[in-house]
C-alpha cells in the first residue's frame, strides 16, 4: 500500500500543527510552496487571525531561482512583521522537508530580524 506524497505532507502537517500554536506576541509563521511562487504569514492562532502575509507572485521586483525568491520572501515577511512590533514567531514548516526553499524563506526572516 503506498501512500500519496500529498497524504504524506498532510499527515505530517497535522502532526506538527497538534505541537504548536501562534499567540499575539509568537505568531504562528506558516510557509505554503506551490510549483511556482513561495507564501509565508504570520497567524495569531488564538484570535485566528493572519498579522502579516507576504507572497513571491505579490512581488513582483524579484528575480532569480525560486531558493533566491525565497530568501527575499523571508525578508520581507520579517520587516512586515518589525513595522507591527513581532520579533519573535514559530516556525510551521506544513509537512515540507526543511530544504531548498522552506530552508532559504527561514533563514531570510532571520536575516530580516525575526527570531525562532
Amino acid at each position: 500500500m503506498s501512500v500519496q506524497k500529498s497524504e504524506r505532507r498532510l499527515r505530517i502537517r497535522r502532526s506538527i500543527r497538534a505541537k504548536i500554536a501562534g499567540t499575539a506576541n509568537k505568531p504562528r509563521l506558516s510557509v505554503f510552496r506551490s510549483n511556482k511562487a513561495i507564501y509565508a504569514q504570520l497567524i495569531n492562532d488564538q484570535e485566528g487571525k493572519t498579522l502579516v502575509s507576504v507572497s513571491s507572485s505579490a512581488i513582483e521586483s524579484i528575480e532569480g531561482s525560486k531558493v533566491e525568491v525565497s530568501s527575499k520572501v523571508g525578508k520581507a515577511l520579517a520587516t512586515k512583521a518589525q513595522e507591527i512590533g513581532i520579533t519573535e514567531a514559530v516556525f510551521d514548516r506544513s509537512g515540507y522537508l526543511y530544504h531548498g526553499r522552506v530552508k532559504s524563506l527561514a533563514e531570510g526572516a532571520r536575516e530580516g530580524g525575526l527570531k525562532f
